[in-house]
């Protein structure tokens, strides 16, 4: 079992087992947060979903309206006008024979790729670099997008998002932000990803979605925090 800190252990004294608020959980994190760093806040959420059954499965993006506090670095696989487009509305890649050899020998210094339909054929190889990192192409994550679409993708990409993934214990994780936000900011970012997370209910799941839910910094100790399905999300 890891051992934590005086600081961790001294912030753990301002928690209990009673889940908060949104807005008490958001002000707690941050006042709890004692790293010499910019800590990211993270929500943790335990489901009652089989994610041994596809369609119990979660993956989805939420939008965070303040971003995530960190540069995203978008990578583009496009040809012709559609490329030219591309490095015109700020892609910081567009992949070219050259780009595609360097992922082929692990080379991922991106966060997000987008691709038009006509490319996944051509870049289907690359799912055994892309798909462990999360990083390749999928039209249920919106990175897969029509030609005249890639402009808007990759202004929506650089403005910052969320993505939403079940791991097989059946947990969510997100990024919601960084402590050095406001707790307005971290609050409409938060409400975002909780609101994409009980809309993704899957139909076929009986009962609650949301067994129990944390909000955490990097180095915090985990706030429990309220979420009401039926309300649709988290009380402020």
């Amino acid at each position: 079992m890891a051992k934590h800190g005086k600081k961790y252990l001294a912030a753990l004294e301002g928690t209990s087992d009673v889940p908060r608020s949104a807005g008490d959980a958001v002000a707690l994190v941050k006042n709890l947060a004692t790293a010499k760093f910019d800590e990211t806040v993270e929500l943790h959420v335990s489901t009652g979903a089989d994610p041994r059954h596809a369609e119990q499965q979660i993956r989805e993006v939420a939008p965070l309206p303040h971003g995530t506090g960190n540069e995203t670095r978008v990578m583009v696989f496009a040809e012709g006008d559609t490329a030219r487009a591309a490095e015109a509305a700020g892609a910081d890649f567009v992949a070219d024979d050259e780009i595609i050899a360097k992922i082929e020998d692990g080379w991922t210094d991106f966060d997000v790729s987008i691709a038009t339909p006509d490319q996944m054929g051509k870049i289907g190889r690359l799912g055994r670099y892309l798909g462990r990192k999360g990083l390749m192409p999928n039209p249920r994550t919106g990175t897969v997008v029509q030609p005249g679409d890639v402009a808007s993708a990759i202004e929506e990409m650089k403005k910052g998002r969320t993505e939403i993934r079940m791991d097989r214990d059946a947990i969510i994780h997100a990024r919601v932000g960084k402590v050095s936000f406001s707790e307005e900011q971290l609050l409409e970012n938060l409400e975002s990803v909780v609101g994409t997370i009980v809309r993704a209910k899957p139909s076929g799941l009986k009962g609650q979605l949301v067994k129990s839910a944390t909000l955490t910094s990097t180095m915090g100790p985990p706030i429990k925090l309220e979420i009401d399905e039926n309300d649709g999300g988290t009380e402020s």
